[in-house]
């Protein structure tokens, strides 16, 4: 099931347009690259409707907001869903300000979505339009565990139910789901955290995935997630081996990504289904 998600976006190279943040841009482009699709980096609201003509996804990454953009992210959304094509919303860091939660409110009232991913605070802010979230990061304490674990999958169907998207709920423990299924995904490293943009970059894949497999899009955030974790479970094992840096790593991921096969995401993803 996994590997036909990869195997389509081999044979289609999706046209993902990312409206990302200009900390992550370039490797959001190269990863999506590695991943089998090709990006576009527009974020001008004057090519919002050429772009949804000519793009089959569109990622919107909330990472580094300002007036212009988030103008341009609305636009673009609204051309995107008049063609019926799949818009992902990434909220990065939702909760630190009061002008990210009220711009993720108009998104969530006036743009319809595929996918929403984010960590535990920002899917929560999102449900309840409180603050929950010091910048990119969860909240202390709050993280999926084993505990807690049946709570957060409860939680992300009950939103996918309410929004008619796909909710990835990131963290040490990854879920995917939708209204009646979820994957629980356990690959993934610690050390992910130290590589700015892992969050990111899944976004950017997911997109492509999604684009490629529009009649799957929870298989296909699925497969997005677990390969994220595993090619980052192995550039940080290599990291450790050599004695190397995050740089480093961030590279083995973007290379991993880039060698991976459908036969070795089948064989490695650590899944299961709720």
């Amino acid at each position: 099931m996994l590997k036909e998600m990869l195997d389509n976006i081999r044979k289609t190279s999706p046209l993902i347009q990312n409206i990302t943040n200009y900390v992550t841009a370039n490797d959001c482009a190269n990863i999506t690259l590695a991943w089998g699709g090709s990006p576009i980096m527009s974020d001008c609201e004057e090519e919002a409707e050429d772009m949804a003509g000519i793009c089959m996804g569109l990622n919107i990454n909330m990472g580094t907001l300002n007036p212009r953009t988030a103008g341009t992210m609305l636009a673009a959304g609204k051309a995107y869903n008049a063609r019926k094509k799949p818009v992902i919303l990434d909220p990065v860091g939702v909760g630190a300000s009061g002008y990210r939660r009220k711009l993720a409110a108009e998104f969530m009232e006036e743009l319809r979505f595929t996918a929403i991913k984010g960590n535990v605070s920002e899917i929560r802010t999102l449900i309840t339009g409180t603050a929950g979230s010091r910048g990119v990061d969860a909240d202390l304490g709050e993280a999926v565990t084993e505990e807690n674990l049946e709570q957060y999958v409860q939680m992300a169907k009950k939103f996918a139910a309410d929004t008619g998207a796909v909710v990835v709920v990131t963290g040490a423990i990854d879920i995917a789901a939708d209204p009646s299924r979820a994957f629980v995904i356990r690959n993934g490293h610690s050390a992910m955290s130290r590589i700015t943009g892992c969050g990111c970059m899944l976004s950017s894949i997911l997109t492509a995935c999604i684009a490629a497999n529009p009649a799957k899009p929870l298989e296909a955030a699925a497969a997005s997630v677990a390969a994220m974790g595993l090619c980052g479970e192995r550039a940080c094992r290599q990291m450790e081996k050599e004695h190397a840096g995050n740089a480093s790593c961030r590279t083995w991921l973007i290379d991993g990504i880039y060698n991976l096969t459908g036969e070795d995401l089948e064989k490695g993803a650590d899944y299961e289904l709720y």
